[in-house]
């Protein structure tokens, strides 16, 4: 069985060049690859084209790139957390699609599945269709909506194997099974990284063929990005 574990977080990003698209994993704060976001900022690669349901927040995940103006145009759905954001949006620094979360986690889904387009009724009669092709089927309308991929798609997971086979652990399971399909390369980074054959197969959730490269990732916050408690 293939090996694709690499040494470090730097082996793992070789090839990320100005200009590519990239896929980053994730729900909010939950399930994002830290460590290559790390790595992207030390790298200050430019002009990214960046896929994500949101954009982080200012001092953590994408908003890192965000900060450091790395990131040419955000394909997302949620973006309410992020100031830098906002103020790039409003002053034309920053290119923005967005796209609701349903149609966009169906347009990753696609890329991997190999199915350049399909039909959708989100967005139907607003902004989100316009120039896009329209139709009727069954007295509603729908509209086209086509795949997205990546040169390079960097998902976090609970749990991986040596060959790439991957277990997410609750909300990271949202968008990273779908973004580890549809990257030219994939890059996993876990938590725990056992031998191949240690993982129960009826537990994976990725499996290994989307998978290209693979390390054990470090000093993981899992920030929360709204936390509300209550006095004693």
């Amino acid at each position: 069985m293939i090996n694709k574990t690499v040494k470090n977080v730097q082996e793992a990003l070789q090839g990320v060049q100005d200009g590519m698209t990239l896929m980053l994993g994730g729900f909010g704060l939950c399930g994002i690859p830290e460590n290559a976001i790390q790595e992207l900022l030390r790298l200050g690669v430019k002009h990214l084209t960046c896929i994500s349901n949101n954009a982080g927040v200012d001092d953590f995940g994408i908003g890192l790139l965000l900060q450091q103006h790395q990131v040419k145009k955000m394909i997302s759905s949620y973006v309410g957390e992020n100031a830098e954001f906002e103020r790039q949006l409003l002053s034309g620094e920053l290119e923005v699609e967005l796209i609701p979360q349903g149609t966009l986690a169906e347009r990753i889904r696609a890329g991997g599945a190999g199915i350049p387009a399909f039909f959708t009724p989100a967005g139907y009669g607003t902004e989100v269709g316009e120039g896009k092709e329209s139709r009727e089927f069954n007295g509603k309308m729908y509209l086209m909506e086509e795949w997205l991929k990546a040169d390079f798609s960097f998902v976090k997971a609970w749990k991986g194997d040596t060959a790439g086979n991957l277990i997410y652990k609750g909300t990271a399971r949202n968008f990273n099974p779908m973004m580890a399909a549809a990257g030219k390369i994939t890059v996993a980074e876990v938590e725990e990284l056992v031998p191949a054959g240690e993982l129960d197969p009826n537990m994976i959730h990725t499996p290994g063929i989307y998978v290209q490269r693979i390390f054990q990732g470090e000093k993981y916050e899992k920030r929360i990005e709204q936390r509300t408690v209550r006095t004693a």
